[in-house]
This record gives C-alpha cells, sequence and structure tokens, in this order.
C-alpha cells in the first residue's frame, strides 16, 4: 500500500518540543510582566535630582530583551528537539531496516538493539523473537516441502520401474505385479491423506466440541489390537474421563497415531503399550508407554519433525511408515492449545504425554 509522503516523525517531534520550549518562554515572560510590573507605577516618580523608570520605560527596555530572548529559544527548541528526535528515533529507524529486509525475504538480520532495557528496546526484542520464530518457520516449511516432493515421487518411480519392467518381460507373473502396485498405491494414498491432515491441523479451522480421550482411547486400542497380537505385543488401556474441547476428526487421528506408533515403534516380540489417560483441574493428559530399544535424547528432540522415521527405532517393513506420526500428532496438539513431552525410557522405548486444556478448568483455592 503506496500512501503520500507527510511530515515525519522527527520534524513533528521537534516541533512539538520547540513549541513546549516557546510557550514554556512566553508564559515565564508573561508573568514577569503581570506579577512585577504591575507594582510600578505609570507616571513620573520624583527622587530629588535621580530620574527613577516608571512602567512605560520598563516595559520599553523589557521587550527588546524579551524578543531576543524568544529567538534564541525558539532557536534552541528546534535545534535541540531536532538532535533529540534523531536520537530517540534511531532505534525505530534500525527496526524498520531489518522490517525491509525482512519483507525482502532477509530473515536472518535482527535488530539487537544494546543498552538497557526499555520501550524501544522491548519492541526491538519482540521483532527479532518474532523473525526467529518466521526464519525457523520458513526453513522447516522448506525441509518439509523437499523432503515430500522426494516422498511422493518415490512411489511414482516404484511404479514407473515396475510398468517398464512388465513391458520389457512380457511373461512376468501379472498378479505378482499388480500386488505391487497395489501396495505403492496404498502407500502413495497414505501418504497424500497424512499430507492433508498435517495441513488441516495447520490451519487450525475445524468446529470444536467435546471429545473424551479415554473413549478414544479405547476406540484406537480396539482397532489395533489386531496388529499388537500379530506383533506380539500387549496393550494397556485405562484411566479415567479426559474431556477436550477439539476437534472431533483430528483428536481421534491423534490417538490412533500414538498407539499406532508404540506398537510399530516395539521390540520385536514381547513387547508392550499402556495407554491412560489424567484429569488436572486445568489439563487433562494422554499418556503412551512403550517398551523398545533405547533411544538417546537427541535423537528423541527430532522425532515430531516430518519425515523423521526415527531409524534408531525398531519396526517392521509392513509398518514402514513416512515419518508423519509424531509430526501430526504434534500439530494436532498445538491446534488444541496443548504440549506434546516425548521421554526416553531408561530400561528403552518411549514415553508421550500429551497436555490439553481442560474444557472446564477449576481454578486452585487462594
Amino acid at each position: 500500500m503506496r500512501r503520500r509522503r507527510g511530515m515525519s516523525a522527527r520534524l513533528k517531534l521537534t516541533l512539538s518540543y520547540a513549541g513546549i520550549v516557546l510557550v514554556s518562554g512566553l508564559l515565564l515572560l508573561a508573568a514577569v510582566a503581570l506579577y512585577l510590573l504591575r507594582y510600578v507605577p505609570d507616571v513620573q516618580i520624583p527622587y530629588f535630582e535621580v530620574r527613577v523608570p516608571n512602567r512605560s520605560d520598563l516595559i520599553r527596555a523589557f521587550v527588546p530583551v524579551a524578543s531576543t530572548v524568544m529567538v534564541v529559544l525558539l532557536a534552541l527548541g528546534l535545534g535541540g528537539g531536532w538532535l533529540l528526535a534523531g536520537r530517540m528515533l534511531a532505534p525505530l529507524e534500525r527496526i524498520g531496516d531489518a522490517a525491509r529486509l525482512a519483507a525482502q525475504g532477509s530473515l536472518s538480520h535482527r535488530v539487537a538493539l544494546p543498552g538497557p532495557r526499555d520501550e524501544f528496546r522491548d519492541l526491538a526484542d519482540v521483532f527479532d523473537s518474532m523473525l526467529e520464530q518466521l526464519e525457523a518457520h520458513v526453513a522447516e516449511q522448506q525441509r518439509f516441502a523437499a523432503n515430500a516432493s522426494h516422498e511422493l515421487r518415490t512411489p511414482l518411480a516404484i511404479s514407473q520401474t515396475l510398468l517398464e519392467v512388465a513391458h520389457d518381460d512380457p511373461e512376468r507373473d501379472v498378479d505378482e505385479l499388480i500386488s505391487r502396485l497395489q501396495q505403492v498405491n496404498t502407500r502413495a494414498i497414505d501418504l497424500t491423506e497424512a499430507l492433508l491432515l498435517l495441513s488441516r491441523a495447520d490451519r487450525r479451522t475445524f468446529t470444536r466440541e467435546i471429545v473424551d480421550l479415554s473413549l478414544l482411547a479405547e476406540g484406537a486400542v480396539e482397532a489395533l489390537v489386531p496388529l499388537a497380537d500379530r506383533r506380539g505385543v500387549a496393550v494397556e488401556v485405562g484411566g479415567v474421563p479426559a474431556p477436550v474441547l477439539g476437534s472431533a476428526a483430528l483428536l481421534p487421528q491423534l490417538v490412533t497415531n500414538l498407539v499406532l506408533n508404540a506398537i510399530v515403534h516395539n521390540l520385536p516380540s514381547g513387547g508392550a503399550v499402556a495407554v491412560r489417560t489424567h484429569s488436572m483441574p486445568r489439563a487433562v493428559a494422554l499418556v503412551v508407554e512403550n517398551t523398545g530399544e533405547v533411544l538417546p535424547a537427541h535423537r528423541v528432540a527430532t522425532l515430531v519433525e516430518p519425515f523423521q522415521r526415527g531409524a534408531e527405532r525398531t519396526r517392521s517393513d509392513d509398518h514402514a511408515g513416512a515419518g508423519l506420526g509424531l509430526a501430526i500428532v504434534d500439530r494436532i496438539t498445538q491446534a488444541h492449545g496443548g504440549t506434546l513431552v516425548l521421554t526416553p525410557r531408561t530400561d528403552g522405548g518411549l514415553i508421550v504425554t500429551v497436555w490439553l486444556p481442560h474444557p472446564y478448568p477449576v481454578e486452585p483455592p487462594v
């Protein structure tokens, strides 16, 4: 949006400062004229042979000097106001330069105002923090776009390779080819649906209603029991009612992803998964704990990033997902104003805790 150029803030402050100085000087001179000269009579005052000046004489002597003083005050007000306004507005100029660089795409620049804390430093610090978040978000989106394009290109390339092999080898088993193509197509569809779900969670445009996490946990466990049985994983679910004000479509996906990840990324046999719900005065919690290999802390910190498959976690090839499970959980949690906490178990495995606001918070007694 292009605006017509107006008076600069520095000039406005300068004129304001000069006006205040000028008015102060006029008031002071007026006070002298009114409260001192009023006591001097305007007649000739006889005093032996000496002529004593009367009011008119004092006024004639006072006016030129007062005029000179006012001119000096005006000059000092304009000059001092210009310098003072320049020093005061210098931080805003640096913030404006940083904003213009950010508008041109340079998010690495920082204002970094030195000096003790004041309103301008607070504004600069908030602006720097915003730039850091924007830079991190843009970098994350760029990585996500690159990874997504790679993940989407992979099943297409596999399908093309299978078709080329079938074309070059007419005697190849058609049923086997169709089965492989179905597997590749299913993976591509699952990946696309996961990307769409991730986008929906980022937009945060969904209808909110009361949803009980304990019921969702029971439903997810019941649906995934056959998979857990095939992998030899014992699943336990329990807890108390945990109502949440959120999306009836996204929250079930959150719970399902957590339980599925806990089952898939587990021990080859004899593994266990525990799903619990808790209700606090001001928050509710969903805790999913599973056994597995020991995870280093630095690895756990990256598991919520998109396409991080957790190479150090045990899983079978029939459920080698795209690495979006925990990323989707994290985005859905953030969209509901909650917090996702990942804690590695000392004897192997992971504890995932989702904290969400309670729809009916109870304030603690004072």
